[in-house]
Formats: structure tokens, C-alpha cells, sequence
């Protein structure tokens, strides 16, 4: 009778996969070594998770950059909202990317569809006339309009396509064109909430002179082409 209920519950202890006595240091370290294999695994996967997570921020962070080359919102509050989450060098990094390739998608799209429309309105003396003006002065209006936030990012993507500024050029002078404002937002971005006065001013006299130095550039550029002409 006790052989059959021992044997019983041996059964039983087999089928609950139970370790006996001699066993149970075993049973415990291949128990600890199972849940240490699965906290790894959940591990790489919350790892894995928070690279995607990250890749998507990024990509979502970029696209908006991108969309408001064709959408009307103020790309300043995202340069601002990317400083503030991933710090000024790569809030910059990220906010420069997605307006270039906006300005770029932008430019071509005009290029290709826009501009074949419009120069059918114009006659062929139009036409030499802006030729000349992308020629002379295209690239440093370009720029200097690129340095000056007061005039629409779009509006410069769209008029600099119907010109005869080549890819290369608009592609430069955009993005050496928008850099200092991408930091300087990027940068009040990060220290929104901790920056003390003196940064605050420190950053303000600096977009001052950038502005007094691209105005000063400008009006010289106008006197020298109004005094000497269009060259031919």
C-alpha cells in the first residue's frame, strides 16, 4: 500500500515537474539561468522598442520639417520643439535635414511643372533679363535673403526655381543660408526654461548684428547694381 503511494506520488511529482530533494539546487539555477534568459530577451526587445521609437521621433521630427515647405506653419516652433528634445547640435542636425530636403522637393517640384508654365507668359527679353539677373546677383541674393528670417523660407524656394539658379547653387546657399538660424533656435530651444538673462541678450545682439550685416549687404549689392547696370 505505502510502495503504491509513493509510486503515486512520484507520478504525480513527474508530471508537476517537481525536483527532489537532490535536485533542487539544480532545478534552481536552471530556473534562475531561464528567467535571467528572459529578462535578456525582454531586455532586446524593450532595447529594440526604444530604437524604433527613437527612428520614428527622428523621421516624425524631419517630415515636419519637410511638410512645411508645403504647408503654412511656422517651422520655428519645430526648430524650437527640437532643441528642447534632443539638444542643440542634434535638434540642429535634424531641423537642418528636413528644410533641406523641403526646400529641395519644393525647388524641383517648381522647377520641372512650375516654371515651363510661368515662362510661357513671358517673352524671350524677359526671359534673357532674368537669365542675367540669376547670373549676376542670384547667388548673393540668394544667400543674404536665406540669412534674413524676416523673408518667407517658401516664398524664396518658389521664386529662386523660376529663376535660372542652377541645383548646386540653391542647394549651397540654402543650406549654408539657413544654418545660423537653425542653431540660434535650436540653441533657445534647448535652454528655453534654464537660460539665464545675460544668454538671452547675448543671443539676441547676435541675430541683431546678423540682421544689421545681411541689410548692410543687401543695399550695397542694389547701389553697386543700380550705379554699374546689368552686365551684358
Amino acid at each position: 500500500m505505502l510502495s503504491q503511494v509513493l509510486a503515486a506520488l512520484k507520478s504525480l511529482r513527474d508530471w508537476l515537474s517537481l525536483p527532489g530533494p537532490a535536485e533542487v539546487p539544480i532545478h534552481v539555477a536552471r530556473r534562475i539561468d531561464l528567467q535571467l534568459q528572459r529578462n535578456d530577451i525582454l531586455v532586446g526587445w524593450v532595447q529594440a522598442g526604444l530604437v524604433v521609437a527613437f527612428a520614428l521621433l527622428y523621421a516624425v521630427s524631419i517630415g515636419l520639417m519637410q511638410a512645411h515647405s508645403f504647408l503654412p506653419f511656422p517651422s520655428e516652433i519645430i526648430a524650437l520643439a527640437n532643441g528642447m528634445v534632443y539638444g542643440p547640435f542634434w535638434g540642429t542636425v535634424i531641423t537642418w535635414i528636413g528644410a533641406m530636403l523641403g526646400a529641395a522637393s519644393t525647388f524641383a517640384l517648381v522647377r520641372v511643372l512650375g516654371r515651363p508654365f510661368a515662362y510661357r507668359f513671358l517673352s524671350a527679353r524677359h526671359r534673357d533679363q532674368i537669365a542675367v539677373w540669376s547670373l549676376d546677383q542670384g547667388v548673393h541674393t540668394l544667400l543674404i535673403a536665406r540669412l534674413i528670417p524676416l523673408i518667407a523660407f517658401n516664398l524664396i524656394n518658389y521664386g529662386a526655381a523660376l529663376t535660372d539658379i542652377s541645383w548646386w547653387t540653391f542647394l549651397w546657399a540654402t543650406g549654408l543660408g539657413i544654418l545660423p538660424l537653425t542653431i540660434l533656435l535650436n540653441v533657445l530651444g534647448d535652454g528655453m526654461l534654464s537660460m539665464p538673462a545675460w544668454a538671452w541678450l547675448l543671443l539676441f545682439a547676435l541675430a541683431a548684428l546678423i540682421w544689421l550685416l545681411t541689410r548692410g549687404a543687401w543695399r550695397r549689392g542694389n547701389r553697386r547694381e543700380d550705379f554699374n547696370g546689368p552686365r551684358r
